[in-house]
């Protein structure tokens, strides 16, 4: 698999936040969304090769018990569930970050952390954009998802104007426990975030979804594998 990188770090968001963690950054995404802070994993070539098993001794030597599968988009991944399967062998706790384009049916994770992409995601480039809009919202493979597997949803917050397409994307999709609806600022940097979490948390007040935090922005910054 190729791998942009492997780091021992807190989580940052949704409902572990702040847990100690393994995090496998695999390479590949087809989606450019505007704000994304991990660019240098959308090319799928992007990184260096590891077998499954190097993966699996990586992870076990920061001794952590929980491990979050990230990207790029992991779910696009053919070696995924290969991978999930030797993981869970390690009595690990996973937790696999999607943005929800892409269903793989009975892996073994313990956490879908989803964040469906809104239209605040589209990038300025109308190429890109083009390409980005086909292909950042899948409603019936988000029903899969949330109907298969323990999930939380995280939507990224730009501004008071997406919550009306945010509850529009909950109605669509159907069958979703409000409890595990997350809003998070979108935010790259320390003095963004700080800026835009009390927009935020009145929003959360308003609807009764959860706020999400960022802590690796609000800890370290814009510093890369943190």
């Amino acid at each position: 698999m190729r791998i942009s990188e492997i780091f021992y770090s807190l989580q940052g968001e949704g409902f572990l936040a702040g847990v100690p963690s393994a995090f496998v950054r695999l390479a590949g995404c087809p989606l450019r969304c505007r704000w994304c802070d991990t660019k240098y994993a959308w090319d799928e070539t992007a990184g260096r090769y590891y077998s499954i098993e190097k993966i699996v001794r990586t992870v076990q030597q920061t001794q952590s018990k929980f491990v979050v599968i990230t990207g790029g988009e992991p779910m696009i991944n053919s070696d995924l569930p290969q991978l999930v399967q030797k993981l869970k062998a390690s009595d690990k706790h996973i937790t696999i970050e999607t943005a929800g384009i892409a269903f793989i049916p009975a892996l073994s994770c313990d956490l879908m952390s989803i964040s469906p992409k809104l239209s605040n995601s589209t990038p300025d480039d109308p190429e890109l954009a083009a390409v980005h809009e086909n292909s950042r919202l899948d409603t019936a493979v988000l029903r899969e998802l949330i109907d298969n597997y323990e999930y939380q949803l995280k939507f990224v917050v730009d501004s008071q104007d997406d919550l009306p397409e945010i509850q529009q994307t909950i109605e669509e999709i159907g069958n979703i426990d409000l409890q595990k609806v997350m809003l998070m600022p979108q935010a790259a940097t320390r003095d963004e975030l700080l800026a835009k979490s009390p927009m935020v948390a009145d929003m959360c007040k308003r609807t009764g979804f959860a706020f999400c935090q960022r802590l690796q922005v609000l800890l370290w910054n814009t510093a890369k594998g943190r």
